[in-house]
C-alpha cells in the first residue's frame, strides 16, 4: 500500500490537473454543439457527447493501467510496439475502411479507429529509443537518418491511406531531433523549400525565374572573392540555382497538376486568399467551375462564428452557429468555433493559455530528466501537441489549409481521445520514475 503512495505521490499533478480540464472542456463544447431543447434528457445514448464521456472513461482506466505498469516496460518494448504499428498499418492499405474519403480505418463491427493515431505514440517511443540508446551518435548522416526514417516511414504509409493531415503530423518529430542535435542547416534548408513553394504558388513562373536569376547573380556579385578561389563554392551557388529553377518550375507545377487532388489544391489556394489558376482547376476542366471554392465554406462559416463571438461571446448554449449547424464538423475540426463562439475572445484566450500552460509544462518535465529517453518522448508529446493545436486553431481562422487535424483532447473522436490520453499518461508514468537512471 505505501508503494502504491508513493508512486502517486511522485505523479506530476499539474499535467493531470490540466489534461482534466481540456477534456472537461472538449465534453462541454461537444454538448453545446449536439444539444436541442428538444431533448428530454443530457443522457442520451445515441449523443456524441455521451459517446466522448463513455471514451474518456475508457482513457483513465487505460492511464490508471499505465501509471500502475513498470517505467521501464515501455523503453523495452518501443521497437517490438513500432513494428507492430508499421504493420497495422499496411494492413489498413488492404483491409481499411473507407470513412469520408479517407482509407484510414480499421473495423471490427461497430467500433473504427484509425491505427495511424495510434502509430503516434509507438513513433515517439521508438524514436525515444534509438536516440537515448549508448550507441547512437547523433552527429553523424547514418544515424541522423535512421531517425528521420523512424520518424517519417508511418507517414508514407498513411499518406497512401488519403489522409494527408495525420501524416504532415509526424513532420513534428523533426523538431525532436532538432532538439537532440539536427543541424540548423535543416531548418534553413526546410523553410527555404517552404519559401520557394509560396513564391511559386504566388508569384509568376517567369517573374519568379527571374527573380532568382538575379538573386544568385547578386550572391555572386558579393562573394566573388570566395567564388574565385573556391571551386566548390561555385558549384553549390549554380546547383542551387538550377534546383531552386526546376523545383519551381517543373517540380511544384507538376504536383499540382498530377499529384494532389483538387480538394487540396482549393485548400491551399483558400489559405493563401487566391483564385485557383486555370492550370490547376481540375473542375474547371470538365465543366464545374461552380466547385472551385466549395473548400472555402468551412472556414468562411468558422471565421463567422468565431467572429460573432466577440469579446465576451454569446454564452453556453447561445451560438447562432453552434445550435443551427453551420459549421461543418463542428464538434471535431472544428470545435474550436464552438468555444470562440460561445465564449468570445476572453473564452478562446483562456483555452489558448490552458493549451500552452501544458506544453510548457512538458517541456519543463522533459529538462528535469536524468533519463534521456524520458527527455526525447516528453519532447515528443510536446511536439506533437504543438502541431495538432498550432494548425487546428489556424484551420479555423483560414492561416492554414484544412487537413483534417483533430484539437487534442476537444475535438470528438475516441481514436483521438485515446491516444493523446495514451501519450499524456506514459509521459506521467516515466516522470515518476525520474530519480532512477533509466537510460
Amino acid at each position: 500500500m505505501s508503494l502504491g503512495k508513493s508512486l502517486f505521490q511522485r505523479i506530476d499533478g499539474v499535467i493531470i490537473m490540466l489534461y482534466i480540464f481540456l477534456v472537461a472542456i472538449g465534453l462541454l463544447a461537444v454538448f453545446s454543439v449536439e444539444h436541442r431543447s428538444t431533448d428530454v434528457t443530457i443522457f442520451m445514448a445515441n449523443k456524441n457527447y455521451m459517446k466522448q464521456f463513455i471514451w474518456f472513461g475508457y482513457s483513465l482506466g487505460l492511464g490508471l493501467l499505465i501509471l500502475l505498469t513498470d517505467s521501464k516496460l515501455f523503453a523495452s518494448t518501443a521497437i517490438l510496439g513500432y513494428t507492430i504499428g508499421i504493420v497495422v498499418l499496411i494492413l489498413t492499405i488492404f483491409i481499411g475502411v473507407d470513412v469520408k474519403g479517407s482509407h484510414s480505418w480499421l473495423g471490427i463491427g461497430s467500433f473504427r479507429f484509425q491505427p495511424g493515431e495510434v502509430c503516434k505514440i509507438f513513433t515517439a517511443l521508438a524514436l525515444a529509443k534509438f536516440l537515448s540508446l549508448p550507441e547512437t551518435n547523433f552527429k553523424t548522416l547514418k544515424d541522423r537518418l535512421i531517425g528521420v526514417a523512424i520518424a517519417l516511414g508511418p507517414a508514407v504509409i498513411v499518406l497512401l491511406q488519403n489522409e494527408t493531415g495525420l501524416a504532415l503530423v509526424y513532420f513534428c518529430f523533426l523538431l525532436v531531433m532538432y532538439r537532440e542535435g539536427l543541424p540548423n542547416a535543416v531548418l534553413v534548408v526546410g523553410f527555404s523549400l517552404i519559401a520557394l513553394v509560396l513564391g511559386t504558388l504566388l508569384i509568376e513562373r517567369k517573374i519568379l525565374f527571374i527573380v532568382l536569376t538575379l538573386l544568385a547573380v547578386l550572391i555572386g556579385f558579393l562573394f566573388k572573392s570566395i567564388l574565385r578561389r573556391d571551386l566548390t563554392a561555385k558549384i553549390l551557388l549554380v546547383g542551387t540555382w538550377l534546383f531552386c529553377i526546376l523545383f519551381s518550375q517543373l517540380a511544384v507545377p507538376m504536383a499540382f497538376k498530377h499529384g494532389l487532388k483538387q480538394h487540396q489544391i482549393d485548400r491551399i489556394y483558400s489559405m493563401l486568399g487566391k483564385e485557383v489558376p486555370v492550370e490547376y482547376n481540375k473542375n474547371a476542366e470538365e465543366g464545374d467551375e461552380h466547385k472551385t471554392n466549395s473548400s472555402e465554406y468551412n472556414v468562411l462559416q468558422s471565421k463567422i462564428a468565431i467572429g460573432s463571438g466577440g469579446f465576451w461571446g454569446k454564452g453556453f448554449l447561445n451560438g447562432t452557429s453552434t445550435k443551427n449547424q453551420f459549421v461543418p464538423e463542428q464538434n471535431t475540426d472544428f470545435i474550436f468555433t464552438a468555444i470562440a463562439e460561445q465564449f468570445g475572445f476572453i473564452g478562446s484566450l483562456v483555452l489558448i493559455g490552458i493549451y500552452v500552460s501544458l506544453m510548457l509544462r512538458i517541456v519543463f518535465v522533459a529538462e528535469r530528466q536524468r533519463s534521456v529517453f524520458t527527455r526525447i518522448y516528453a519532447y515528443c508529446v510536446a511536439s506533437i501537441l504543438f502541431f495538432h493545436f498550432a494548425v487546428n486553431i489556424s484551420m479555423t481562422i483560414g492561416l492554414a489549409p484544412v487537413i483534417g487535424i483533430t484539437l487534442p483532447f476537444l475535438s470528438y473522436g475516441g481514436s483521438s481521445l485515446l491516444s493523446f490520453s495514451v501519450l499524456i499518461f506514459i509521459l506521467v508514468r516515466l516522470d515518476a520514475d525520474r530519480n532512477s537512471m533509466i537510460r
